[in-house]
């Protein structure tokens, strides 16, 4: 193959991970006729079409397959070889994270120390978010390595497991009624998480299964909302331990015996596996670690 460039190849890759022009063009910060005439050009070099294009989907021709492992490769070649020649005490690099908010508000500093040790040289973009935007950003590749509910369950995606949190049903001390029963629960506001939650929905299928009466299920988006309108007497909640044990403790919550409980939050630190980055497998394995020492 000659007469093609490394800008074909990485244009190629990334429409084939994408599966459309138009994200590849806001991946690569270019247009999307570029992504087109890049694209074009490399079929010429070749004598074959590498796509095919029906109703605006974009999928690999069996020569698209044949060249994508080879494309990776030389691409995968062609970064090492640039990080040979780079100085590695003035190397600068970015790193996209992704946070949910539970981790946010328990061991996202501490990491983010780990993290500045580990790597002085790369600056952390952080974004707090619920766990269905970070999985749907990490796959289009607007982030990089999230600490989310997980796992992802793609291909692309590698996965290190970082512990659970089992939920705890928690009230006011000034529900002076708070027995924990199913009828106490039913009679109060339930808060949950937001509607897109696996907790959400669990909740609502355990009450209309057990329940036959309306039961009011009120989704907050932000957990630390959730939390204070809590303690604020506003609803019951179950809430996960980790942030409800210091309230416990200081008698500002108590915990309902109610023997069901939402499945525990099972966390994971997932990011893209292609084109292999030390960076990001390195910075999941101090997740890992991290979440291990927070417990």
């Amino acid at each position: 193959m000659s007469n093609w460039s490394l800008k074909q190849l990485e244009t190629f890759v990334w429409v084939a991970r994408l599966g459309s022009f138009r994200a590849t063009a806001e991946r690569l910060n270019t247009t999307q006729p570029n992504v087109s005439v890049r694209i074009s050009q490399l079929e010429a070099v070749l004598g074959d079409r590498l796509f095919n294009r029906n109703s605006g989907a974009v999928t690999l021709t069996p020569r698209g397959h044949a060249l994508l492992g080879q494309a990776e490769r030389v691409l995968l070649a062609a970064e090492e070889l640039s990080q040979q020649w780079a100085s590695a005490d003035r190397q600068i690099d970015i790193l996209r994270l992704g946070v949910s908010e539970l981790i946010a508000q328990t061991w996202l500093r501490d990491y983010l120390l780990d993290l500045r040790q580990a790597f002085p040289n790369v600056d952390v973009e952080l974004k707090v978010d619920l766990t269905f935007n970070l999985r749907e950003d990490l796959v289009a590749r607007t982030l990089d390595l999230c600490l989310l509910n997980g796992p992802i369950s793609n291909f692309n995606i590698s996965n290190l497991g970082l512990g659970s949190v089992p939920y705890v049903w928690t009230a006011s001390p000034k529900l002076a009624d708070a027995s924990g029963d199913l009828g106490m629960l039913a009679s109060h506001p339930i808060l949950s998480q937001a509607r897109t939650t696996r907790q959400f929905v669990e909740l609502s299928a355990h009450f209309r299964t057990l329940w036959e009466k309306p039961v009011r299920i009120v989704p907050v988006s932000s957990l630390p909302v959730c939390l204070q309108m809590t303690l604020d007497g506003m609803g019951i909640a179950p809430l996960p331990r980790t942030i409800v044990e210091k309230p416990l403790a200081e008698e500002a919550l108590v915990e309902l015996p109610y023997g069901w409980k939402p499945s525990p939050l099972g966390f994971t630190a997932s990011y893209a596996n292609t084109p292999e980055n030390p960076l990001l497998s390195r910075s999941a394995e101090l997740a890992m670690e991290r979440a291990a020492r927070h417990g």
